[in-house]
């Protein structure tokens, strides 16, 4: 349906940005807004997004504003699309004043102003904002897992954060799970539990981290559990961390299940780029200068979490300034060398999965992009998408449109392949064997089975 303009739609969009910017905070306007781009103006306005948290944002809390600034249709609804983009490579953040925390169980580093996103973690950052946002409305609970140092806590203090400045009079609680543990234990001994009971179910928002410290604590889990289901049944906001995802834990199906029902995402490792932005940046707040090429350095050698860069950034720092040495690479190899793996990571492309997985599955690489249902061509694909998920750093839906397929796709064959190694071992060799070729370490328990035979 054409639309009607009344004014120059490019003009219309600015003028809405410019009104919008007055109305709100500063924080709020560069984190839902200004990533928002206007890509077309023609028989309709088309904006590109990041992700649908800012669509939704945009609509929820600026709808009736859009119909005095954008054009419409006959039908009185917006001339208005939007297309989901990647968002463009973000360069170092400046120095930032962090915002006041209302508990001082936050860490007053840990918010969204200062967390480096890449492709990596741009969705679960995305899901971290719309929770802090919406309190108990958008994906109740959210669940952040991922291996140790890669940013979970982080992302779990910039909810609380960001929740208190936006919901002032928001009831937030933050702990971990070793704390909340103590704080029943003290309780017991006190007899004093329904006091906690009543401390713990009046939040509005629950952060408990790492919550894997629950496991074979059956106690303390039931006492969690009622208090989460508690707080559900309120609609009161629940974000847990966790090292692994809910299915691999070994808490109970009732556990497990609550926390499924909600939106489960996975922090993972972060690509080289994204790497260089964190060690320039934490360089940057040390007050330690380093060269792109130092940076670089440090990044493609110390690549399992971010906290080995930090550790680096630290150790570089002091031996500059206490021993008045300029940051080379032959420094950081000195001063670093303990902390490098012998090898950096081997880049692995989703052409060297399809023709290492054509070979050994014997089927041929266009039938495995293909929509096939046959079992064998099934079987390959899913194989080469597990390998994909695990050996490639990058967005879910950048590798998963290298197949055609979309990311929840890929997931789903990630979370297939990975149930059946445990109980197949044909498929446990086979994997192992393209992992070789590949020239990536196997799992342990895939290697176990390999050094068994």
């Amino acid at each position: 349906m054409t639309a009607e303009y009344k004014k120059q739609p490019n003009n219309s969009w600015v003028e809405f940005l410019s009104f919008a910017k007055g109305k709100s905070d500063l924080m709020e306007f560069n984190n839902w807004l200004a990533p928002i781009v206007l890509l077309e103006a023609e028989e309709e306005v088309v904006l590109g997004v990041p992700n649908i948290f800012v669509q939704e944002y945009l609509l929820e809390n600026f709808k009736q504003d859009l119909l005095r600034f954008l054009p419409l249709k006959k039908s009185g609804d917006l001339a208005l699309r939007f297309v989901i983009r990647e968002p463009e490579k973000r360069s170092i953040p400046s120095k930032k004043r962090p915002s006041p925390a209302s508990i001082s169980s936050l860490n007053q580093l840990y918010t969204f102003e200062n967390y480096i996103e890449g492709p990596s973690n741009q969705f679960v950052k995305s899901a971290a904002m719309g929770v802090a946002n919406r309190p108990g409305k958008s994906y109740n609970p959210l669940v952040i897992h991922g291996g140790v140092g890669l940013g979970k806590t982080h992302l779990l203090h910039g909810i609380g954060h960001y929740a208190t400045k936006r919901h002032r009079k928001l009831r937030v609680g933050s702990i971990t799970t070793e704390a909340f543990i103590n704080d029943f234990v003290d309780h017991l001994r006190k007899k004093s539990v329904d006091q906690m009971k009543k401390h713990y179910r009046s939040l509005d928002l629950f952060l408990l981290d790492d919550i894997q410290f629950l496991q074979d604590r059956l106690n303390f889990e039931e006492e969690f559990c009622n208090t989460f289901e508690i707080l559900m049944h309120q609609n009161k906001q629940i974000v847990i961390t966790s090292d692994k995802p809910p299915s691999q834990l070994q808490l109970s199906e009732r556990m497990i299940a609550r926390m499924e029902c909600g939106l489960v995402t996975n922090v993972m490792v972060p690509d080289l780029e994204t790497r260089v932005a964190i060690t320039q940046y934490k360089a940057e707040k040390k007050g330690l200068h380093l060269t792109y090429e130092v940076a670089f350095y440090i990044a493609e050698h110390i690549y399992q979490n971010v906290r080995q860069i930090e550790g680096a950034v630290n150790r570089l720092s002091a031996y500059s300034k206490l021993l008045e040495f300029d940051v080379t690479v032959d420094m950081v190899e000195k001063v670093l060398s303990h902390l490098f793996q012998e090898h950096p990571q081997k880049r692995i492309t989703v052409a060297q999965i399809l023709q290492c997985v054509s070979s050994i599955f014997e089927v041929k690489t266009q039938d495995i992009r293909s929509s096939s249902r046959l079992k064998p061509i099934a079987k390959a694909r899913q194989a080469a998408m597990y390998l994909a998920r695990e050996y490639i750093a990058g967005s879910l839906s950048k590798i998963a449109e290298e197949f055609g397929k979309t990311h929840s796709t890929l997931l789903h064959a990630w979370n297939t392949v990975k149930k059946a190694i445990g109980g197949n071992d044909v498929l446990r060799r086979q994997i192992a064997m393209a992992e070789r070729q590949l020239g990536v370490s196997p799992h342990p328990d895939q290697k176990s089975v390999e050094d068994s035979n």
